[in-house]
Formats: structure tokens, sequence, C-alpha cells
């Protein structure tokens, strides 16, 4: 857990409204991310975090509302420019390219950047995820779930980004793997990396988080350090089956 009591606001949510056609998928939520944190956003299936996530990072277009990064508006910008800002998102179902080689679709994550940048950054993805680098050549399709997880946060990490969401990381592991994932993300941070965390496993979240918002059916209805929402009793009574 990063100590970001000095960090400046990185990413600032203020007023977002979401629609898909008639339905109101996110009703005026307002949040903020400061550098050097992990902040978490937890709640129901249907709450509402992957949209969010997904309008923060540019493949939904916000109705209403601003969205800021390092102080300059990204709210309508296409997901594409949305990387080359500093942002990466690492979407749920994992979402790899199943045909192409481990090491390809790491390649495909550097678009933004030169070949010299690029290989430089496969080194250290493959330092952080050894696994990668032993599997470089065998088609992403036939890597285990965690290996594949493994396979879409080092293709987020190929364009250097400041701040990463990852959406669900641990959906569809088995627990041995969720505590690695969960590794693997503070292990990111504290080699300086932001992140915002969407994540159903509440317990693991709010407990490598600095700060968490809880999202109910499109609003904000509690925050707080991680810590002392771990210990809430209606958070407990809600999501941690306390």
């Amino acid at each position: 857990m990063a100590n970001s009591e000095n960090g400046k606001t990185m990413l600032k949510v203020e007023d977002l409204n979401v629609y898909y056609g008639s339905i109101h998928a996110i009703k005026g939520i307002s949040f903020e991310v400061n550098q050097g944190e992990i902040v978490t956003l937890i709640g129901a299936n249907g709450a509402g975090k992957s949209t969010t996530l997904n309008t923060v990072g540019g493949l939904l277009k916000a109705s209403s509302g601003t969205i800021e990064f390092e102080g300059k508006s990204i709210a309508g910008t296409p997901a594409h420019k949305v990387v080359s800002e500093g942002m990466a998102l690492c979407p749920e179902g994992r979402r790899i390219f199943q045909r192409l080689t481990v090491k390809e679709n790491l390649e495909m994550g550097a678009y933004t950047r030169n070949k010299a940048e690029a290989d430089e950054t496969i080194e250290k993805v493959y330092e952080q995820f050894p696994r990668l680098k032993e599997r470089f050549r065998q088609i992403a399709g036939t890597l285990s779930g965690g290996e594949q997880q493994m396979l879409a946060m080092g293709r987020a990490l190929m364009s250097k980004p400041k701040l990463i969401m990852l959406d669900e990381p641990s959906m569809g592991l088995a627990p041995i793997l969720v505590q690695q994932i969960f590794d693997i993300i503070e292990s990111l941070n504290k080699d300086g990396t932001t992140i915002l965390l969407v994540e159903q496993n509440a317990q693991m979240a709010l407990s490598i988080a600095d700060r968490a918002y809880v999202l109910e059916t499109g609003r904000i209805v509690n925050s707080g350090t991680g810590d002392s929402l771990l210990h809430d009793d209606s958070v407990r009574r809600a999501y941690l089956g306390g």
C-alpha cells in the first residue's frame, strides 16, 4: 500500500453520468485517484464499476460530467488517445489476442511507442512476470486463466502507463492465483504505478487499497480508507459475508 498523503491528484471525476440507451447506469458520481495510490471501486454485479472504468478509459461516452487526468480534460477522448496520455485499461475478461503468441500480445500493447522503447519495456514486463518470459512463444489462447490475466496486465504495462485501471483481475481464478495477482498489483504500485482497481473480491481489494469507494446501482454510497471500509459493519454485511 502506497503512502499517498502528498500525492497530487492524478485522476479527477466529477458528477459523471452515463446512459445505456434509456438506462441511467452511472448517476452523478465523483471520485479521485492521487498519484501513488491504489484506489478500489467495490460493489455488486451491475453496480456500474466496469461502466465507470470504460468511460474513464474512453470506451464509453459520458452524457455529462468531467474527467480530468493530470489536470487535463479527457472526457470524450478516444481510447487510443487516452493511452497516449499515460493511462491504460486492463479490461474485464482479459481480452487477449487468443491466436497470437505471448510476445506478439505484449507488442500490441506498445503501439504508442517506438521499437527501442518497446524492447526495453518488454524486458521489464518479463522481470515482473517470469512466467510470460518462459512462454513468450506460446499461443496466448493455450495459457491458463492465471497466465492470461498476467498477459493482459503485462500488455497494459507495455504503454508505460502512469495510471493502470484493472477491471476484475481475479475473476474466475483459483484462490492461490488470486493471491499471486494481488501480490503483483502491490508490487506494480511499489514500483511507482498508480492503480484504479475494480474488483468483486472486496476483501482482497480493500486489504491492499489506500482508499475505496462503494458503488450501488450507479451511485457512490460510501467511501473511506481501505482499512476503514474493511471494518465497516454495513460493508462487511453487504460484501464481506460478515
